[in-house]
């Protein structure tokens, strides 16, 4: 069971990584073109706590909740 689940943690893991690699990529892209900053104020809610990454706590709750059926699941195939 738990090897069908390395998949969802390589996703969990690489979505994590998409979301802090781009706040950063375009905080410096702010800090380097002055007269976008606006636009890139606006990339940056869409990435940050307003967009994707608003989306964390659900995505969380949902893979608890998938690896606890899972364990139930599994305990009532062995028996």
């Amino acid at each position: 069971m738990f090897d069908n689940l390395t998949g969802l943690g390589y996703g969990i893991v690489t979505f994590a990584i998409v979301i802090g690699v781009g706040t950063v990529v375009l905080a410096k892209f702010g800090n380097a073109v002055v007269e976008a900053n606006s636009t890139v104020t606006y990339l940056n809610g869409q990435l940050g706590q307003s967009g994707l990454a608003g989306w964390t706590p659900a995505i969380i709750a949902l893979t608890i909740g998938m690896l606890f059926l899972g364990m139930f699941l599994a305990k009532g195939r062995s028996r």
